[in-house]
């Protein structure tokens, strides 16, 4: 089985910021992870990446704000974007 794009988006939510969510189903999971999906969303501002939820092969599921990573328990993609999203607009109020 070849890897599946389930999702590529870039959505515009201010006049100065957009959030890029790109979701694949993987073969195999990726190193330091345990599901087969590799994902990278991320949320801009000024040009400026401040929060964003990736799963880079050897370092697993985690997440960034700001200058500052830490771990993300994956349990469903449905459940990566709500969490995500929640963020987003936390960080926007």
């Amino acid at each position: 089985m070849k890897a599946t794009l389930l999702l590529r988006e870039r959505r515009i939510v201010a006049e100065d910021a957009f959030v890029e969510l790109v979701v694949w189903k993987v073969p195999a999971p990726v190193p330091g992870s345990a599901h087969n999906f590799k994902y990278r969303l991320a949320f801009v501002v000024d040009s400026v990446c401040v929060l964003r939820y990736d799963n880079e092969a050897g370092k697993g599921d985690h997440k960034h704000l700001g200058e500052e990573q830490s771990p993300y328990v994956f349990t469903t993609p449905a459940r990566l974007l709500d969490d995500f999203w929640n963020e987003v607009d936390h960080w926007r109020s």
